[in-house]
């Protein structure tokens, strides 16, 4: 009957997830059909396990019964002693590898359903650490990359996929003097900018985010970053450019902007590689989104 309880809480935690909607904090949504798949798949192996276990346990009583009536008629040879110790050392044995399995499946489900979700922040960019490029040599497996500022689906796609998607999704930037970066399409735009930054400078470029300062900046330099999800939280990473603040403007981690600005390029040293910056020539200080993820839309 174990085992039904834990289908039972799996089915339950993943329905939960979509109905408060706390699903998009784990996954890219346009995915969310997987986990809605897996929670009514749940729910059906719960219903047969539940009554695999009723049969097994009406077959059992049978038995037991049977057993029983027929007890009396049998002796016990002079082994039985030892047969019934050594039986009990057995089921003592499988019993405590069945609770260590058991917790593997129970800890997730405890964690899951009873400590709340919490929001990538400033402080998980302080605790990973801030570098740039984003994997490590020899590392091409997508998932094990944590990614910076800059979206890369370069290790989802051949090189000649990936050229051809870039030059498609820049036709939309390209020829726009005003560039303005929304939820839907913030992924895309900061990859088509750090790809070819040189086509973009002077552009103005709009977009929202937090506030994230790195040691080493002038006093008017900060990151204005965006956690994105590619396809779930696993390869998820924080995505902006370094701005340029006005002279005497101040501005605490995590809170939430609008910049607006023209789009330069500045050789960063702790990268060693050109970046584009944004000279900030507006801010408008913003409320944190209700959702405070992108996700990548194609």
């Amino acid at each position: 009957m174990a085992r039904a309880y834990v289908l039972l809480g799996f089915t339950f935690f993943l329905m939960q997830l979509h109905i408060k909607g706390t699903i998009s904090k784990y996954i890219n949504m346009k995915y969310s059909y997987l986990s809605l798949t897996a929670g009514i798949l749940f729910a059906f192996l719960t219903l047969i396990q539940v009554i695999h276990t009723l049969r097994t346990s009406h077959d059992e009583d049978e038995q037991h019964s049977h057993d029983h009536d027929h007890d009396h008629s049998h002796h016990h040879d002079h082994n039985c002693d030892h047969t019934c110790v050594h039986g009990h050392v057995h089921k003592e044995s499988k019993g405590f590898k069945k609770f260590l399995n058991g917790l593997v499946f129970i800890f997730p489900l405890f964690t899951g359903i009873f400590l709340p979700v919490a929001t990538l922040d400033s402080t998980i960019v302080q605790a990973k650490g801030f570098h740039f490029p984003v994997s490590e040599p020899g590392n091409n497996d997508p998932f094990m990359q944590r990614q910076y500022l800059k979206p890369d689906l370069s290790v989802y796609y051949g090189q000649e996929g990936y050229q051809k998607l870039i030059k498609q999704e820049s036709k939309e930037y390209i020829n726009k003097k005003s560039i303005v970066l929304n939820d839907y399409d913030f992924l895309k735009g900061m990859e088509v900018l750090y790809d070819e930054p040189g086509k973009y400078l002077g552009k103005q470029l709009t977009y929202k985010g937090f506030i994230y300062h790195e040691k080493g900046l002038k006093k008017n330099q900060v990151f204005l970053f965006r956690f994105g999800i590619i396809h779930c939280v696993a390869d998820s990473g924080v995505y902006g450019v370094l701005i340029d603040l006005p002279d005497g403007k101040t501005l605490k981690n995590d809170q939430w902007i609008e910049a607006t600005g023209n789009i330069q390029q500045m050789y960063y040293q702790p990268f060693k590689v050109n970046i584009p910056y944004l000279d900030v020539t507006n801010i408008k200080e913003i409320q944190p989104p209700k959702d405070a993820y992108v996700y990548r839309n194609k």
